[in-house]
């Protein structure tokens, strides 16, 4: 199982470090734009193979595709991060060239790759990897759905004051501090709904925690955070080369589920060896079946921007 990386900044080499340390994948290919950096960033990790108990080989390049050829998965989190203020849709401009370059680049040198696309804005990156590859609707995922649940549960077990182990909770709709649809109905603490222990006004305040969960953490950080976003691409790294049939809310393009079409979106799928093997239809309520059309027709409003 070979896994390429582009982009050696820090959700890129987290996301290496995670797959590594998991020890499911043969090879990971770190690729940047700047001259030595993915080398260095690579030969660092490798550093840690014995203290970390892993066998994965990690090697870097600098601006060469080749080295990607045969690639089972990629990972593209290359672009700009976002500073304190900024939204994810600021980054578009300079982005959308970055992501259309890269995608061309990675099937060119390996046609049957699954592409799994971080740069911001998500939902729109995704969709325009779509238009410049033709691939499969299967094979182009996008991470944004798996980090806002992780943000979610990581919000509920605070207010729970509960062990994260306990807590489940999905986030649907696009990747934006508006457009994300948290799934406070459906919350639980180990099956028993979230409803139960915490009051309307304490939910409603993980909601908006969970929304501007990036943006709080840009704040603090002075950039985007990169810990849990590689966390995150691991996991749905690890879903598919391992064919674990795991359930992740993620952006995938829309063909009439949900009453949604020619865009993609944060929709719950079945992700194995095949990448995206089915969407799941959950049924709405109507508060949520609005909020998620509001969040479509934000994320159209940025694709109309590519």
């Amino acid at each position: 199982m070979k896994v390429t990386v582009v982009g050696a900044g820090a959700v890129g080499a987290s996301c290496a470090e995670y797959i590594a340390i998991k020890n499911f994948a043969s090879e990971v290919v770190l690729v940047d734009i700047k001259e030595g950096f993915a080398e260095g960033k690579a030969m660092d990790l490798m550093q840690t193979a014995s203290l970390n108990g892993f066998d994965t080989k990690i090697t870097g390049a600098t601006n060469d595709y080749s080295k990607t050829a045969g690639s089972d998965i990629a990972v593209i989190t290359s672009g700009i991060p976002r500073k304190p203020g900024m939204t994810r849709e600021e980054l578009i401009g300079i982005n959308a060239g970055i992501v259309k370059s890269v995608s061309e680049s990675l099937v060119k040198h390996s046609p049957d790759v699954i592409l799994i696309v971080v740069s911001n804005p998500m939902d729109t990156m995704t969709y325009l990897a779509h238009k410049v590859t033709g691939l499969p609707k299967n094979r182009i995922i996008g991470m944004g759905g798996a980090l806002d649940s992780a943000r979610f549960k990581y919000r509920l077990a605070e207010a729970l004051e509960a062990p994260i182990s306990d807590v489940d909770g999905m986030v649907i709709g696009g990747h934006s501090d508006k457009g994300m649809v948290p799934l406070t109905r459906l919350a639980t603490r180990n099956s028993v709904p979230a409803s139960e222990f915490l009051s309307e006004e304490r939910l409603d305040e993980v909601l908006q925690a969970t929304k501007v969960g990036g943006a709080t953490l840009t704040g603090l950080l002075g950039t985007s955070a990169w810990y849990a976003p590689g966390a995150a691409v691991s996991g749905l790294v690890q879903a598919i080369a391992c064919d674990q049939k795991k359930i992740f809310p993620c952006s995938t393009l829309l063909d009439g589920e949900y009453g949604l079409s020619d865009l993609c979106i944060g929709v719950p799928v079945v992700l194995g060896r095949n990448g995206i093997e089915k969407i799941v239809e959950i049924n709405l309520s109507d508060a949520e079946k609005a909020a998620m059309q509001a969040s479509a027709e934000g994320v159209k409003a940025t694709n109309a921007l590519i």
